[in-house]
């Protein structure tokens, strides 16, 4: 439906955004996002992990 996204829709995303937030939000917002994303990357791999370890624990030894 929607196709590829062109250079020209990306522009007018990104002006709206400008004009939504302003010049002075943006690196706050940009920060922020950043900040979530790490958060996010480090808790699946904090949460993968810890399965791991609990089902190797749990498994009966012979």
């Amino acid at each position: 439906m929607f196709g590829k996204i062109g250079m020209w829709e990306i522009i007018a995303i990104l002006a709206v955004i400008l004009l939504l937030f302003g010049s002075k939000k943006l690196p706050e917002l940009a920060k922020a996002i950043g900040k979530s994303v790490i958060e996010l990357k480090e808790g699946l791999k904090g949460s993968s992990g810890s399965d791991e370890s609990t089902t190797s624990n749990s498994e009966p030894k012979k």
